[in-house]
């Protein structure tokens, strides 16, 4: 088993940023949902509401050589915008029920993100700090934190699991009289880590991993919502996956797919890096 595909995403929800490699450290991959899109409230701002973040493409000196500063800005209609981590007071910052902080990016990046969304009450807010962050005690150990991810600092995905969902979707559909649809991307669950799996859902049962130069705990699996039912090209929301998850992986009245990890060494991971599970 090897790892077949590395994404980061520097802005949470927007458009994912493939790598060939990627420094990881506790908090995760380098620059992932390092910055977040929050309301007037400080409440996260993320595709599950807001369709047009995957629209937008934010890259980093690790995602693109090209960038000269620590986060580029890129829409359709709109200038670059090219900013640097900013400095100020710490604003208030919830996800879901958690509360945290972090650090305005200014009115510049506001003004932008609003323009880019068509809302006025908006702005964009940089982690300085994710040691500050930390995770659900039910799955982690103290001292463990990541930035704005929506619960832990990486996800892994299989290509043989999304196999036996694509299967499951197709056999849904014939027995529903439809056409079957296209197979499902594994975009569509925007993974830090994807291998090419060896049994679908072998990673149930697994304890941790090591992938390179880098020891990774499962904390649980992942369970999904419906921000997978939006089609990332023509940001058109359907029913699949989670239909079908439903039927196949729904416990504890939540669907699953993929799993949460928890980096226990820092290091390096590349494409093509082979995978060792622990059980």
């Amino acid at each position: 088993m090897q790892i077949t595909g590395l994404a980061t995403h520097p802005v949470k929800s927007t458009a994912i940023r493939p790598l060939a490699s990627a420094v990881v450290s506790p908090r995760g991959l380098a620059d992932d949902r390092s910055w977040v899109v929050v309301d007037a409230d400080g409440v996260t701002v993320t595709a599950r509401e807001e369709h047009g973040l995957f629209a937008i493409t934010a890259d980093t000196p690790r995602t693109d050589a090209g960038v000269g500063r620590d986060l580029r800005l890129r829409a359709d209609g709109l200038p670059d915008l090219d900013l640097d981590h900013p400095v100020g007071d710490l604003v208030r910052v919830r996800l879901f029920s958690r509360e945290l902080q972090g650090v305005p990016a200014g009115d510049e990046a506001d003004t932008w993100v609003r323009t880019a969304l068509g809302r006025d009450d908006v702005r964009l807010v940089w982690c300085d700090d994710p040691t500050r962050r930390r995770l659900n005690p039910e799955f982690s150990r103290p001292g463990d934190h990541t930035a704005y991810a929506d619960g832990y600092p990486v996800t892994l995905a299989s290509e043989a699991s999304l196999r036996r969902l694509n299967d499951w979707i197709v056999e849904g559909a014939l027995e529903r009289g439809e056409e079957p649809p296209e197979p499902m991307p594994m975009e569509r669950f925007r993974p830090n880590l994807v291998v090419d799996g060896d049994e679908p859902f072998a990673e149930d049962s697994w304890a941790g991993v090591r992938i390179g130069d880098v020891d990774f705990r499962i904390a649980k699996p992942t369970d999904r919502c419906v921000m997978t039912t939006i089609d990332l090209g023509s940001l058109a929301t359907g029913k699949e996956p989670i239909r079908t998850l439903s039927r196949h992986r729904q416990w504890d009245h939540k669907t699953w797919f993929a799993i949460s990890l928890v980096p226990e060494s820092d290091g390096t991971v590349r494409v093509g890096d082979p995978v060792t599970v622990r059980t």
